[in-house]
């Protein structure tokens, strides 16, 4: 099932966050982990990630730095900061109540990991 745009933008930046804490990923690294991990549910394309990791980039939640690779191709890594975890466990603990309230209303299990 493919999410509408505005369902995803709302949630897309905890992702990308949650994400680079495990490590530093360029930008196709980057969307690749989110469709492996969420078992191809969520996706970003490039025209949304990337203007995602510029704004993530501003408000200092992520911080980015060119590197050179063997083939000799320039990429862009991007690892999370201090301020970046904070807002993660921020984030996180807000989507867990809003699992919690959404259980309450449909009646089932909806799982945040």
């Amino acid at each position: 099932m493919k999410f509408e745009s505005q369902l995803l933008k709302g949630v897309a930046p905890v992702v990308v966050l949650e994400i680079l804490s495990s490590g530093q990923m360029y930008g196709y690294e980057l969307s690749q982990a989110i469709e492996q991990r969420s078992s191809e549910i969520l996706t970003i394309g490039k025209g949304t990630l990337y203007p995602l990791l510029y704004n993530l980039e501003a408000k200092k939640l992520i911080k980015g730095k060119w590197e050179t690779t063997r083939a000799g191709r320039k990429r862009r890594y991007y690892s999370i900061t201090s301020k970046g975890k904070n807002e993660l466990a921020e984030q996180k603990a807000q989507l867990k109540e809003l699992t919690a309230g959404l259980n309450l209303v449909f009646g089932g299990t909806i799982a945040l990991a």
